[in-house]
């Protein structure tokens, strides 16, 4: 199992999850709501940890390279990334109720019919999410306009073991996690109805990718003086390398490449592309929200467009820096999914599991969409 990927893990886990489900006794169930229990505490006791660690170097590395490229690309990066995940918003609000129609009630059951856990251990996070935003704020900024290397050095180690805590403790454990809300879901026989709806949605995610693409090359075209087409077609190499690496920063060799084919000045090229790849979000924002808001619809729990305009801005500002893991953003997007749209342990589970499912997609639309940003970078210059 150790040498399978973290996508074929939690697909094998998601099975037996749900076949087993179906014979487990209620002490199995209940066995595994234990297990999800006591490792949703750890992982929210993580989220603030997530963010302090990867946002505060982040941003402590981004301001001490500040400059005019940066500003434009950082403000281009963030643009495209809010506007991905509204664009998501917009479509699912018209189209996922007519797919989810008639189902809501079946997420919705009784609490009777829920597993408990035997018992729970707590794990109160040391700070809100709010608090860990504004605290990596402070000190970043702090990190990036001093000329001390103490504090950046001290962060920079506190990165590598919220690094290793999760590429040790979390990630491995995540199939297990996954697979014991799946088989609880299935006890309580919600699975059904949780598969059906998103068979359906996965395919308009998939859409909306494509969309955002053509959208970024055609704002990008009257920068370049080129056909948008033709320099989407120009980048297709780095889509299909990151559709199998599932990393921004391992395609960035070829995104570069391609930039340069597609017109791009190279010393362009080679500051935008590093940048974008730890930046710019499209893809997962895209994908988050859409998950998001399909739940949400299920649970029938409000979800207005100022509740999401929050939630998207924020969500483009906690997932700068991610992880270089598969996965990453949406780890990193734990604590907005918690404190704006009040998301549970389970429904947490459930989106990592939905996330991971389509993360060479989403990665693949990011990559794609950080040689439209150098293009406008390059005339801007």
């Amino acid at each position: 199992m150790k040498k399978l990927g973290l996508l074929p893990r939690i697909a094998i886990a998601i099975v037996l999850g749900i076949l087993i489900g179906f014979i487990a006794p209620q002490c199995l169930g209940e066995l595994c709501a234990t297990f999800n229990a006591i490792y949703g505490q750890f992982l929210g006791f993580m989220i603030p940890m997530i963010i302090i660690g990867f946002v505060v170097p982040a941003i402590g590395d981004i301001g001490a390279r500040a400059g005019r490229l940066l500003v434009v690309t950082a403000l281009l990066a963030y643009g495209f990334t809010v506007f991905a995940g509204l664009v998501s918003y917009t479509t699912g609000s018209i189209i996922f109720p007519g797919l989810i129609a008639g189902e809501a009630e079946v997420a919705v059951a009784e609490s009777a019919g829920k597993l408990s856990p035997w018992f729970t251990v707590e794990m109160p996070p040391l700070m809100g999410v709010t608090t860990a935003l504004v605290l990596s704020f402070l000190l970043g900024l702090g990190i990036a306009f001093s000329s001390g290397n103490a504090l950046r050095k001290g962060m920079g180690e506190f990165r590598d073991i919220v690094s290793k805590t999760i590429n040790t403790a979390i990630l491995p454990l995540l199939p297990v996690y996954i697979f014991g809300i799946f088989l609880c879901m299935t006890v309580e026989g919600e699975v059904g109805m949780i598969l059906k709806s998103f068979i359906k949605i996965i395919g308009i995610i998939f859409l909306l990718h494509v969309f955002v693409l053509v959208v970024q090359y055609c704002i990008a075209a009257p920068f370049a003086r080129r056909n948008p087409f033709r320099m989407l077609y120009t980048m297709l190499p780095a889509y299909f390398t990151a559709l199998g690496t599932q990393s921004s920063a391992a395609t960035i060799p070829v995104t570069l490449r391609q930039s340069i084919r597609m017109g791009v000045r190279e010393d362009v090229a080679g500051f935008v592309i590093p940048l974008c790849a730890t930046i710019h979000l499209s893809g997962s924002t895209l994908k988050i929200v859409a998950c998001a808001l399909a739940i949400m619809i299920m649970h029938n729990q409000p979800h207005d467009l100022p509740l999401f305009i929050h939630f998207v801005m924020m969500l483009g500002i906690t997932m700068v820096a991610a992880p270089g893991i598969p996965g990453g953003a949406i780890m990193a997007s734990l604590g907005v999914l918690q404190s704006i749209l009040g998301f549970d342990q389970e429904v947490i589970a459930l989106m990592i599991a939905l996330y991971i499912a389509m993360d060479s997609f989403g990665t693949a639309c990011n990559v794609t969409g950080d040689g439209a940003i150098a293009a406008i970078v390059d005339r801007v210059s």
